[in-house]
């Protein structure tokens, strides 16, 4: 057996600390919920913390957090596919952009629907993944405003998503630029220059942002408390909000060498034998999940650091147990802290169970 925990108080906790965070600096912001993958008893907690807009790449789980709040306004952070555009309108009050097809296709959908989709055009700041280049903005701008039932609502852009590109008070002055030159040229008023993700908190902290930046969108920071540019927890933040548990499902003290003919495991990897290790045994512990739940061993760490990986197989993951000072047995729970993305791969597991405490 194996679950995974949502600690309401550090949530809490994390949550008050952004809205104070960004209130001081006249900042809106939206949390991002991709990482509950759509788990309604969690959404529900989370959408109860705030009246801020929410975020999700995912169009099930925007269609979910309608079903618990109607009036909860919601961003669909990715460029909408083209099979998806009546329920992008339909559950997505405001939309990421970088194609005019796509935004011509959202026009006549929300024409249909008889409702306004704002869209935020996203703009290429150098970590190439989604963006219209700057030089062509205002001539992409000028079109989208023709289009009946599109309102935008803002520019964005995305960093450190793709190519690691990290961000800096000079892009964001770039960013802010753009906004500028757009309410010059076609007098509108652009609400929201959307500044990016978590990556972009420690340059709020030290006092980074442009004046015009005034939009944040928050997911890792938020459920991790992590300052990305030291890997570090940021002080009167909770690391805590998410733990996994797994199950001892095997104690028993073998080789460490393995033994027999050896090709390549089902992971395509070939163990390297360490010359040294032949004739020493040591504790193993076989826990209850695999790869199949958590993706990589990197994504997780065992809360008592006395523990290692040996290896990992779709089902089940092994342990050396040899220098940890507690006595593990079968039966026993192994916790551990998670990184985003082995968090994120858990959630989205059916096989583990979703606890909220």
């Amino acid at each position: 057996m194996a679950y995974i925990t949502l600690n309401r108080k550090s949530l809490a906790i994390n949550y008050s600390y952004l809205q104070q965070l960004f209130k001081k600096n006249s900042i809106e912001w939206a949390p991002v919920l991709k990482m509950l993958c759509g788990n309604k008893t969690y959404l529900e907690y989370v959408l109860s913390l705030g009246d801020e807009q929410v975020c999700d790449a995912r169009l099930s789980n925007l269609k979910k957090i309608k079903s618990i709040n109607p009036n909860k306004e919601t961003i669909y952070i990715k460029p909408p596919a083209k099979r998806s555009i009546a329920n992008v309108v339909k559950y997505a009050d405001v939309s990421f952009n970088t194609e005019f097809t796509t935004i011509k296709w959202l026009s006549e959908e929300a024409v249909k629907q008889e409702k306004i989709h704002r869209i935020i055009i996203m703009i290429e700041l150098g970590d190439l993944r989604e963006g219209i280049l700057g030089e062509h903005l205002m001539t992409f701008y000028k079109k989208i405003f023709e289009l009946p039932n599109i309102t935008v609502s803002g520019i964005g852009a995305n960093l450190n998503c793709l190519s690691g590109i990290m961000p800096s008070k000079d892009k964001l002055i770039q960013l802010s630029l753009y906004e500028q030159l757009i309410e010059a040229k076609f007098g509108k008023k652009i609400e929201y220059v959307s500044g990016g993700s978590s990556v972009m908190i420690p340059l709020l902290l030290n006092k980074q942002i442009p004046k015009g930046v005034n939009h944040f969108r928050i997911g890792e920071t938020l459920f991790f408390g992590v300052d990305l540019f030291r890997n570090k927890t940021i002080s009167k933040m909770k690391n805590d909000v998410f733990m996994l548990y797994a199950e001892i499902i095997e104690v028993t003290e073998k080789s460490i060498v393995p033994y027999g003919e050896m090709e390549e495991n089902p992971s395509g990897e070939t163990l390297e034998i360490n010359p040294e290790d032949y004739g020493k045994n040591h504790s193993r512990g076989i826990l209850d999940i695999g790869l199949l739940d958590i993706s990589n061993t990197e994504f997780i760490i065992p809360v008592d650091k006395e523990i290692s990986f040996i290896g990992a197989s779709s089902d089940m993951l092994v342990v050396d147990l040899s220098k940890t000072s507690k006595k593990y047995k079968v039966g026993d729970l192994v916790m551990f802290k998670m990184k985003y993305m082995g968090a994120l791969r858990i959630m989205n597991s059916e096989y583990i169970e979703k606890k909220l405490i």
